[in-house]
């Protein structure tokens, strides 16, 4: 009886966990396993330094493991995986708002611990700890719904039924849209990635603010779609299918083209 109290009760922190990690265990690992296949041999070597023979995959959810660890400097990180602004911006006011914007967001957080790994002067676990999150927040960067609105914490206040189950906006598209497809992140990665490098270009020429307003204006349109049917169902998918997968491809494209920039040169 007590083992199994014990397995109801991993269970249930499971479905708890993934119920609050951006793109889910899935869509990060697909994120991961594209940029590792865009890494240039000086990356790849120096990486590997890092984090030895282990996959980039592997490490790509340790941003959100960390929020159950009791070291107050990894629990309470939470901040960086989201930004939050007012809805319908153009282009210069989202950049103003950027900037004007708490110190321990996505935005802020990303730039400073990018800039901590180009140093590369410190400890090998720090070194560390800023791949894990590169890795983790440039995925987060282009989940529509962490870059979104404070008054329903990214969509995770707006309950919708997603083919007849209780969920909310927000998971819908951390996990619900990428599950709902039953691919392996292996699997996922390789049907998406299936464009040559000229293609890529479009991705990563543009800048970090670029690509959260890319983000920022999808989280518009969620909002205004949702607001008006919350009943989603095979319509809502077969609209952002499409939309949710060329988001993936290009968190790992230019996760890839962050990471060469950083460890490639």
């Amino acid at each position: 009886m007590r083992n199994l109290c014990k397995l109801v009760f991993i269970c249930f922190l499971a479905l708890q966990y993934q119920a609050v990690n951006a793109w889910g265990l899935t869509g990060h690992r697909v994120v991961a396993e594209i940029a590792e296949n865009h890494l240039n041999n000086k990356a790849k070597k120096n990486i590997q330094k890092i984090i030895g023979n282990q996959k980039l995959a592997y490490w790509s959810n340790w941003a959100d493991f960390i929020k159950s660890d009791p070291d107050p400097a990894l629990n309470r990180t939470g901040s960086s995986h989201f930004v939050n602004t007012e809805a319908n911006l153009n282009y210069d006011d989202f950049v103003a708002a950027l900037g004007a914007s708490p110190e321990h967001n996505l935005y802020k957080s990303y730039k400073r611990i990018k800039a901590e790994a180009q140093q590369k002067t410190g400890s090998l676990k720090d070194q560390q700890q800023n791949l894990y999150f590169i890795i983790h927040l440039l995925g987060d960067a282009h989940q529509p719904m962490h870059v979104s609105r404070a008054e329903d914490l990214g969509g995770n206040k707006i309950e919708v039924d997603f083919f007849g189950r209780k969920s909310n906006i927000h998971r819908v598209w951390d996990s619900d849209l990428v599950d709902g497809e039953q691919y392996s992140f292996t699997e996922y990665a390789r049907v998406l990635d299936i464009y040559n490098a000229s293609y890529y270009k479009q991705f990563t020429n543009t800048s970090l603010e670029q690509w959260l307003y890319e983000s920022h204006e999808l989280a518009n349109a969620i909002y205004d779609d949702v607001a008006k049917n919350a009943n989603l169902r095979y319509e809502y998918g077969y609209k952002y299918k499409y939309i949710m997968e060329a988001c993936l491809l290009k968190a790992g494209i230019r996760l890839a083209h962050e990471l060469n920039d950083i460890y490639g040169k």
